[in-house]
């Protein structure tokens, strides 16, 4: 169980202290859980009469692990302290587990099964949340298969995923589904305005966040959205069919994602130093840095995915509006179609050089 967190999971799936409302109206645990009242409402009838397992599933950014520690607080908080503490994810019987690699293992499987099997620590429940269950291997969702269909009387299970692949359709059929859905563009303007973000560029956020509350919020630090997206909306203009046209392209918006992480990297570097910090007061964290470490990782792989999506659907964008206007709308819809196929790709790690490449080479020239 992390109990350090990044600022970014304070601000999107991990209330901490520092959340508006934590501190001011624990006894409201969904007051953090923005965008999402369906949800807030299914989970707070849930806590009344909770079952052994449930499956939140939906895309990040969306809330799902604020609403996993706010229906632990629900379910566990009989008193502010308890309330507090479950909502920043410190309770003794709140575990949180993710995985440290790209992928869930059997021996964090096994984790989560023997954290099952203990006794809650203060009151009749505990609350055991896994991340990114959708990562499991085959042999983790195996293993832990047999504590959902018969965990321990005292255990709630709560695993949050960003899909259902099918070698995990067994657990989920186990389990409640609550589905999370991308959070409203209108939401996400609201939150980021009364977080003090200005006016202008605001559009551009909310377009490139997608629904992503966490990812508005790096990008409304982010100066250099604006000119990415100028980039990648005159792409089209600038191809001429030839490979050096594409190489040069390639070059210009990889650099400019490579610009993008310096908010990711500010952020990260702040939490470092926060760890420093503890390091300093009670010694070597080596289990916490090594956490940290292989999350910094993952979040920054995930930047450059998120920033390949927001590049592609400004493209889509170019040559959606050319059908609308009945410009070469055959080459459109052949274009559009290159574009999905280059997005579905991404959710396997491709070399991104040789994926622009072949992307640039097939589309239309203007």
């Amino acid at each position: 169980m992390s109990d350090l967190l990044s600022q970014d999971e304070r601000h999107s799936d991990s209330p901490g202290d520092s959340l508006p409302g934590i501190d001011d109206a624990v006894d409201d645990v969904w007051a953090a859980l923005e965008g999402q009242p369906r949800v807030a409402e299914l989970l707070a009838s849930a806590a009344a009469q909770p079952v052994h397992a449930y499956l939140f599933c939906g895309p990040r950014g969306t809330g799902k692990r604020t609403a996993a520690l706010a229906f632990a607080a629900a379910l566990i908080g009989d008193d502010s302290r308890s309330r507090r503490l479950a909502l920043a994810g410190r309770h003794p019987d709140v575990a949180i587990h993710e995985p440290e690699g790209r992928t869930l293992r059997v021996v964090e499987a096994d984790e989560i099964i023997f954290e099952a099997s203990r006794s809650p620590v203060e009151g009749r429940l505990k609350v055991i949340v896994c991340d990114r269950f959708q990562t499991a291997e085959p042999e983790a969702v195996a293993s832990l298969l047999k504590t959902i269909e018969e965990p321990p009387p005292t255990a709630v299970i709560v695993l949050l995923s960003e899909e259902i692949p099918p070698d995990h359709t067994t657990v989920a059929s186990r389990c409640v589904i609550v589905e999370f859905d991308p959070v409203p563009d209108d939401d996400v303007r609201r939150i980021l305005e009364r977080e003090g973000v200005s006016s202008k560029g605001l559009d551009d956020i909310v377009a490139a966040a997608a629904g992503d509350v966490s990812r508005a919020r790096l990008l409304a630090t982010d100066e250099g959205l604006g000119a990415r997206r100028r980039a990648w909306a005159a792409t089209p203009a600038r191809l001429d069919g030839t490979g050096a046209t594409v190489s040069a392209l390639v070059d210009e918006l990889r650099s400019l994602i490579d610009e993008a992480q310096a908010p990711l990297t500010a952020r990260q570097q702040a939490e470092s130093e926060d760890l420093a910090r503890i390091e300093a007061d009670v010694g070597a964290q080596a289990r916490l840095r090594r956490e940290m470490d292989a999350r910094h990782r993952r979040e920054q792989r995930l930047l450059r995915a998120d920033e390949l999506r927001f590049g592609l659907a400004t493209l889509a964008a170019f040559y959606r509006q050319q059908m609308a206007d009945n410009r070469h709308a055959p080459e459109a819809v052949a274009a559009i179609t290159r574009i999905r196929d280059t997005h579905a790709c991404l959710v396997r790690n491709p070399n991104e050089p040789l994926l622009l490449q072949s992307l640039f080479l097939s589309l239309p020239r203007q």
